[in-house]
C-alpha cells in the first residue's frame, strides 16, 4: 500500500475503538452502525477487545450493552479488575439461565432443545437492545448461537436475522467468534461488514506471541497484513505495521562528526543524517564503542539520541564508556541519550519498530543506536522476517532524516572464515569493517570503510586501537598486505604501528 491515509470515506461516521493502534490500522474506526465480527481462539483477547471497544462507547457519551451467552457477570467483571477497569457505565446481560439447563423444567421431550433455546435466547437479545437501545452492542459469543442452531442452515439464517434486525437501528455491532467449531462457518463472514481475526502463536522460547489481522473491512481502506498486539494491564495494544512509504519526505542532510579527526577522515567527515551505518566485526573490536562515540558526539552537539541494546545491561555500557574516556553516561543521566535494554525473549518485531516510530514522532530523536543485529535476530519469530523489517525500519528512519548506528558481530575472531549470521551489509549506506590482525607477537585492530553511499570516503585501513584515554586510529597500514585476512605481511618499517599507552 503506496498511500498514506485518509482510509474511509469521510462521509462514513466512525466509531473509534478505543485500542491503541487499532483505529490507525483502520484508519480512524469501525464504520459506525455495522456488523462485525471478531475472531479468535481461546485466550487470543477477544473479550479485553469487546469491553474496550464498550467503555471507549460509554466514554463518549453512548448507550452501550454487552450481551453474554457464555461468560458470567463475574467473569466479566473479574477481567476488568484485572485491567483496572469499572464496568459501572457497561450494562452486562446474561441471556442463559443461571441453572444452564440443568432444571427439570429445561428438560424437553417434545421439541428439540435447539427450537426452544435459540427462541428464548434471541427474544432475550431483543428485549434488552429495544429497552437499552444501545449505539454499541457486543454479542459473545457466536459459538453459543451456531451450537442452538443446531444446524449450518439455521445458523447462517440467524445471524442474518440480526444483522436485518439491527440495519438501520443506528447501532454498531461487534460479535464474537472463538473459532471452536469444527465445521468453521465462513459464510458467516460474508455477511458481516467487517471481520477482525485475533491470533496467537507459542514460540520454542519466551512469551506467546499474539497478532491482529484485518481480513475485511467494507467500504474503507485499511493498513493490511499482520499486526502484533500485547494484552497488558490496561488492556489490548496493537502496534500497526511500519510502512515506510506512507512517511516520504525530502530533508536535507548533514555531517554528523565522532570528534575524533583520523574517524572522520576516514568517513569523509562523519556519518550522513537519514543514513545508515553499519559497524561489523569481530566480537570485541570496539564496534559499540565506536557508536558510543557517534552517540556522546550527537549529544555533545545538542541531538536527542536513543539507544537500544540486547546484548550487555546499561550500567556495563556506561562503565565501558567511562573507562574509554567517552562521556556517554552524563548525557544519560540529563536525558540527551535514551537507552533502552530489550529483552529479545519478550519482545515482539512490531513492538520494537512501534517503540522505534514513537521515539522519533514523539520524542524528536534525530540518531538511533541499533546494538546489536544479532540481537535483534532472537528477537524476530524467524529469521527469513528480518530482512524486511530491517528494510522498513532503516528505509522509514532514513525519510524521517535519522542517523541510525547499526551494530553486527561475526562468528569468528580471526582469519577469511569470519561470517555474520545476519548479512545487513547492503542494507545499510555505510559500512565500517573492525578486524584483528596478528603482528610482532600481538593481536591488533584495524579499521576501514568498505562502503559509504553518496559520497567519498578513505579506503585505506588504520590501525584501531581502545584505550583508557579514548579511542585511536593510526596512519593508513600502507607497509601490511592481507591485514583484513588476519594474518598480514609486513612489508615496510613498523614504527608506523601505534604504541601501546599504560592505563
Amino acid at each position: 500500500m503506496n498511500d498514506p491515509p485518509p482510509f474511509a470515506s469521510a462521509a462514513a461516521p466512525l466509531a473509534p475503538t478505543g485500542i491503541e493502534g487499532l483505529d490507525e490500522v483502520l484508519g480512524g474506526g469501525l464504520t459506525a452502525h455495522q456488523l462485525y465480527v471478531v475472531e479468535g481462539l481461546p485466550g487470543t483477547g477477544k473479550t479485553t477487545f469487546a469491553l474496550q471497544f464498550l467503555m471507549e462507547g460509554a466514554r463518549r457519551g453512548e448507550s452501550v450493552l454487552h450481551v453474554s451467552l457464555s461468560e458470567t457477570r463475574e467473569e466479566l467483571r473479574a477481567i476488568s479488575d484485572s485491567h483496572g477497569w469499572s464496568l459501572e457505565n457497561v450494562p452486562i446481560h446474561q441471556v442463559l439461565s443461571d441453572g444452564g439447563g440443568l432444571e427439570p423444567d429445561d428438560q424437553y421431550t417434545v421439541f428439540h432443545p435447539s427450537e426452544v433455546e435459540l427462541a428464548e435466547a434471541t427474544a432475550r437479545i431483543l428485549e434488552q437492545v429495544e429497552r437499552r437501545k444501545p449505539v454499541r452492542l457486543v454479542l459473545d459469543s457466536l459459538s453459543e448461537i451456531r451450537l442452538l442452531a443446531g444446524s449450518a442452515l439455521r445458523y447462517r439464517r440467524q445471524v442474518l436475522a440480526l444483522k436485518q434486525y439491527f440495519a438501520g437501528r443506528g447501532c454498531t455491532v461487534i460479535m464474537l467468534d472463538d473459532r471452536t467449531s469444527r465445521d468453521h462457518d465462513l459464510q458467516v463472514q460474508s455477511i458481516a461488514h467487517g471481520v477482525i481475526v485475533l491470533d496467537q502463536s507459542h514460540p520454542d522460547y519466551g512469551a506467546e506471541r499474539r497478532r491482529l489481522l484485518v481480513c475485511k473491512f467494507r467500504g474503507a481502506r485499511f493498513r493490511g497484513g499482520y499486526h502484533d498486539l500485547q494484552i497488558r494491564r490496561g488492556g489490548i495494544e496493537v502496534f500497526p505495521r511500519l510502512v515506510a512509504a506512507e512517511h516520504r519526505a525530502m530533508l536535507p542532510t548533514e555531517k554528523i562528526a565522532s570528534g575524533i579527526p583520523e574517524l572522520d577522515q576516514l568517513l569523509g567527515g562523519g556519518i550522513d543524517t537519514g543514513s545508515s551505518t553499519l559497524f561489523v566485526g569481530a566480537p570485541g573490536t570496539g564496534k559499540s564503542s565506536l557508536a558510543a562515540q557517534f552517540v556522546t558526539a550527537a549529544a555533545d552537539r545538542g541531538r536527542v539520541v536513543a539507544m537500544y541494546i540486547f546484548d550487555e545491561s546499561l550500567a556495563t555500557l556506561l562503565d565501558r564508556a567511562d573507562g574509554l574516556g567517552i562521556g556517554l553516561r552524563r548525557h544519560v543521566e540529563a536525558g540527551r541519550v535514551n537507552v533502552h535494554s530489550i529483552d529479545p525473549a519478550e519482545l515482539s518485531p512490531g513492538e520494537f519498530s512501534n517503540s522505534i516510530r514513537r521515539a522519533v514522532e514523539r520524542d524528536d530523536v534525530s540518531v538511533i543506536s541499533l546494538d546489536s543485529l544479532n540481537g535483534y535476530l532472537n528477537a524476530m519469530p524467524g529469521e527469513r522476517f528480518l530482512s524486511i523489517q530491517l528494510h522498513e525500519i532503516l528505509a522509514y528512519l532514513g525519510q524521517k532524516g535519522v542517523a541510525t548506528l547499526l551494530v553486527a558481530a561475526h562468528q569468528g575472531l580471526i582469519g577469511t572464515a569470519m561470517h555474520s549470521p545476519v548479512d545487513a551489509t547492503y542494507l545499510a549506506d555505510a559500512v565500517i569493517m573492525l578486524r584483528y590482525f596478528e603482528t610482532r607477537g600481538e593481536i591488533r585492530q584495524a579499521i576501514s570503510v568498505v562502503k559509504r553511499r553518496g559520497g567519498a570516503h578513505e579506503r585505506t585501513i588504520r590501525e584501531f586501537r581502545l584505550e583508557r584515554g579514548g579511542i585511536r586510529l593510526g596512519e593508513p597500514l600502507r607497509q601490511f598486505r592481507g591485514v583484513l585476512t588476519g594474518v598480514p605481511v609486513y612489508e615496510g618499517d613498523e614504527d608506523m604501528l601505534l604504541e601501546t599507552r599504560s592505563p
